[in-house]
């Protein structure tokens, strides 16, 4: 993910999540249909935003509610980000994951017709599986870890036996040791290391952690390394920046890239709501920055 690290060099770590739920935008977005609408909403979002992030993610979920006409809004929006901020990518937000042929026609859908540059996925079904998204090199392909709801623990949290279990680790590698040393872990510990370890021959892996956990990000992160970490959860949700950036950042002070949705789109229902949203996102990037290198300030 080439254009998310040159991002982190212009010390910005903030995702702006595109949940553009049209029964939330504000009644001053006046168009003359629904589809109108969303897209003036998203247009001016993304211009009152577009120098402060390292990212956008739309949740595919916003659109796909209106069908064909959803799908139409989707491709637009992510045109045109492409069209005044050709350095900002796109990650779609779809969690696909299935059998290898299905993922095939998920995977030409997100890349090729959407023109997205990254794309969530489930891990359930194993590296097989996704092969299809794995296998394209220029594109980031995030896969979910640990998430961020409250029901999250009933099966990523199980504890699993340790399949690499290691008597003495003193001889490993850091992030090899934080995984064998310990008999069980737990499951989400596991997808995180198969990741690292089998999945990521075309370096294009990322993980998804929730924000609203810190210390499964802790423990993520001592096995990931230096892998990047899409972590949605701020805002709305309730996840403290202080505590996601500590626990999330890699060796480099980098890492990570801190999606915040409602709390940013929908940060005003009045005619300024574009003003809003740049100035929580203006929060939200000096408030990153401030935790992530408190000695180079805000600026």
């Amino acid at each position: 993910m080439e254009m998310i690290r040159a991002k982190w060099v212009e010390g910005k770590f903030l995702c702006v999540g595109l949940d553009s739920d049209v029964e939330k935008i504000t009644k001053a977005v006046n168009r003359d249909s629904r589809a109108k609408r969303v897209v003036k909403f998203n247009w001016d979002i993304i211009q009152a935003t577009k120098d402060l992030v390292c990212a956008y993610k739309p949740n595919s979920a916003f659109y796909e509610a209106h069908g064909s006409e959803g799908m139409e809004i989707l491709r637009e929006t992510v045109r045109f980000i492409n069209d005044i901020a050709p350095d900002v990518p796109v990650i779609a937000d779809c969690k696909r994951g299935d059998i290898e042929n299905t993922n095939q026609g998920y995977a030409e859908f997100v890349f090729d017709h959407l023109g997205a540059d990254a794309v969530t996925v489930s891990p359930y079904l194993g590296i097989g599986a996704l092969k299809p998204f794995l296998e394209r090199k220029d594109k980031g392909i995030f896969i979910i870890c640990r998430t961020s709801n409250p029901e999250a623990a009933e099966f990523q949290d199980l504890c699993v036996d340790n399949p690499a279990f290691a008597v003495d680790t003193r001889q490993l590698p850091a992030c090899e040791a934080a995984y064998r040393c310990r008999p069980s872990i737990r499951l989400f510990e596991h997808v995180a290391w198969r990741v690292t370890t089998r999945w990521n021959a075309n370096q294009n892996c990322c993980l998804v952690f929730g924000a609203t956990n810190p210390e499964q990000l802790k423990a993520g992160r001592a096995i990931v390394g230096d892998m990047p970490i899409l972590l949605p959860g701020i805002g709305a949700q309730g996840a403290e920046v202080e505590a996601t950036v500590n626990a999330g950042k890699d060796s480099k002070g980098t890492g990570i890239i801190i999606n915040a949705a409602r709390s940013v789109i929908f940060a005003s229902s009045g005619p300024d709501y574009a003003e809003a949203a740049r100035k929580e996102a203006q929060r939200l990037h000096d408030e990153i920055r401030k935790f992530l290198h408190p000695e180079k300030g805000t600026a």
